[in-house]
């Protein structure tokens, strides 16, 4: 298993604990990547969104680039995988200076492509927000003038969204990144299966994600691609009893008037194709992090992580609070690399 985390561009991840001791800043940020290199982590990804979807809109948010750029001038090994939406960036721009960061970083970049949902900020800084299946048509295009930039000397595209005459990228990526993205609906699974190299998942039961790599990798197969790889999501609790780990999640989930955090939930759930509906208590945490059950004793959560590995799951995403010193535990008591 291979263990990444997110960074908390938006000051942490509980929409209902207001201070988390974790400042959406440059200076934590730094010292959180380079402290995660010394404890083993291999990965985070860094989520753009340009309001802040947890602390409240009117909160800061680390822009998602510049901190992925500036990450890789003071970090030697872990990888950078960075959120991007396409209609907040045009293709060919973006592959030129994505390819100048993936050489700051000697090769260590990788990509997290989403097709936006928040409707709200797209008004708000003027762009293009498409219906969902338009999405992940214009998504579908992105990747082509990325991905040709990358690999071709000169490229042309002409699609309903972007267009390039001879466009030249050099230089080009150190390698070329990997590309993650995640998505529920068979627009997306159909786009992933034959554009990306690894699908990412919202957090869920094992039961639930295992019948998930299998339908993507049967999708991969028909498509023609290479092997995929997998990652999910997940919230985690590590305490030395099953009982401190339980009055830890309740600290978390108790949600009685609602915060900032809560300004968009009945956008977010009216904009996505969830498989199941979404509690409010759940929203505490984003991304479903607790339906992996994450929680619980060093001995409890290797068990359920070794169910996810033998269900193909190559990656855990994780969110923790507050980050360093919980990621610090999760990397002594469950990684055993720190």
């Amino acid at each position: 298993m291979r263990y990444g985390y997110w960074m908390p561009v938006f000051g942490g991840w509980l929409r209902n604990v207001p201070d988390e001791g974790m400042a959406a800043d440059w200076d934590y940020a730094k010292r959180l990547t380079q402290a995660s290199e010394r404890w083993g982590y291999d990965l985070t990804l860094i989520a753009e969104l340009n309001l802040n979807d947890i602390k409240g809109v009117d909160q800061p948010a680390l822009d998602a680039w510049s901190t992925a750029a500036a990450l890789a001038a003071v970090t030697e090994r872990i990888e950078l995988m960075v959120a991007v939406r396409p209609n907040f960036h045009h293709p060919a721009l973006f592959a030129k200076a994505a390819a100048n960061i993936d050489r700051i970083s000697g090769g260590r970049l990788a990509l997290n492509v989403v097709s936006s949902w928040w409707a709200d900020e797209a008004r708000q800084y003027g762009l293009q927000f498409d219906q969902h299946d338009d999405r992940y048509a214009r998504t579908r295009e992105w990747l082509q003038v990325v991905d040709g930039l990358w690999t071709e000397e000169r490229f042309s595209f002409a699609g309903d969204f972007y267009r390039t005459e001879e466009a030249i990228c050099a230089p080009k990526p150190a390698r070329r990144p990997t590309v993650y993205a995640g998505g529920e609906s068979e627009k997306a699974k159909a786009m992933i299966a034959s554009q990306c190299d690894a699908y990412v998942m919202h957090g869920d039961p094992v039961a639930a994600i295992a019948p998930k790599i299998a339908d993507m990798r049967a999708r991969r197969a028909a498509a023609g691609g290479a092997p995929m790889q997998f990652g999910m999501a997940a919230y985690a609790i590590v305490r030395d009893s099953e009982a401190e780990a339980q009055r830890e999640l309740e600290r978390i989930t108790t949600v009685t008037d609602l915060p900032a955090g809560y300004a968009n939930f009945d956008q977010w759930l009216s904009g996505t194709q969830l498989e199941r509906e979404l509690k409010l208590q759940e929203y505490a945490v984003s991304n479903r992090g607790l339906r992996p059950n994450l929680v619980g004793t060093p001995e409890q959560l290797k068990e359920r992580i070794a169910e996810y590995e033998a269900a193909g799951l190559d990656l855990l995403l994780l969110q923790m609070s507050p980050q360093a010193e919980e990621m610090e535990r999760f990397a002594v008591q469950v990684m055993g690399t720190a």
